[in-house]
């Protein structure tokens, strides 16, 4: 469930349902919020952070309310990181799963996702940067579940570590100074 819930691409649809062009064959070609912010705007990033953040909410949450242990619990959260980063229908071409994560962590420690966005919001603000202001989020996180939610600490990890290696790509490019910006 998690899997498959999290391989629905929210950026695809928005951009169809606008009558856009797919996010994956311009900017970054990522099907991701940044690229479509940075491709048609903030009305349609904004619909694309919101769905990808939802999507894999109804699965974390039912594995939380039947109460199965924090690690299965996250291993459902994984499932849809998995999927939303590496969908099976679109040729494991997927987003970089921040917003996805975001979502998850709401169910799961909410106070966590609520700090992490907030450093991504001021450094997205400031640097006009979505990657780095990921990257920093990511690594917050589990910082954060340290003090906030220290059961979870291994589980968040694991999410930033994903959003981490997903990020790959935009490391290179700032290394190189060759980011784009917002």
């Amino acid at each position: 469930m998690g899997y498959v819930s999290g391989s629905w691409l929210a950026a695809l649809s928005v951009c169809r349902w606008a009558g856009v062009p797919d996010p994956r064959q311009h900017g970054s070609c990522n099907p991701g919020v940044s690229n479509v912010l940075r491709l048609y705007g903030m009305r349609l990033a904004a619909v694309t952070l919101v769905l990808d953040a939802l999507k894999g909410i109804p699965a974390v949450f039912a594995a939380k309310f039947l109460h199965l242990p924090v690690w299965l619990q996250g291993l459902v959260g994984l499932a849809v990181l998995l999927g939303h980063s590496y969908p099976l229908w679109h040729g494991f071409r997927g987003g970089k799963a921040v917003a996805s994560a975001f979502g998850i962590l709401l169910v799961l420690v909410p106070t966590v996702a609520l700090i992490s966005a907030l450093v991504w919001g001021l450094l997205a603000w400031r640097l006009r940067t979505a990657a780095v202001a990921s990257l920093v989020s990511a690594l917050i996180a589990p910082l954060v579940c340290l003090w906030w939610a220290p059961d979870y600490v291994m589980v968040v990890g694991g999410f930033s570590l994903l959003v981490l290696i997903r990020h790959g790509l935009n490391i290179r490019r700032l290394r190189r100074g060759e980011e784009p910006p917002f």
